[in-house]
């Protein structure tokens, strides 16, 4: 899954250790969710929405995967 997370905590100058704990998650947490390795559960993607005052869908998107299309 793709995110703005990046983004978003760079606009602010939020370090990864900034935005955990924001959150209530570890640096590794978000480490993991900007590079794709993680997606964050449900309650967690509200979560970091609320926080950047940003819908989901604006946030996270899926990644393309192109071995399904014809």
């Amino acid at each position: 899954m793709k995110n703005r997370l990046r983004e978003l905590r760079a606009v602010r100058r939020w370090s990864q250790t900034d935005l955990a704990d924001h959150l209530d998650v570890s640096r590794q947490t978000i480490y993991a969710i900007e590079t794709g390795r993680y997606d964050p559960s449900l309650p967690l993607a509200f979560k970091i929405a609320a926080l950047f005052g940003e819908p989901i869908e604006s946030l996270f998107h899926p990644d393309e995967d192109t071995t399904d299309k014809p």
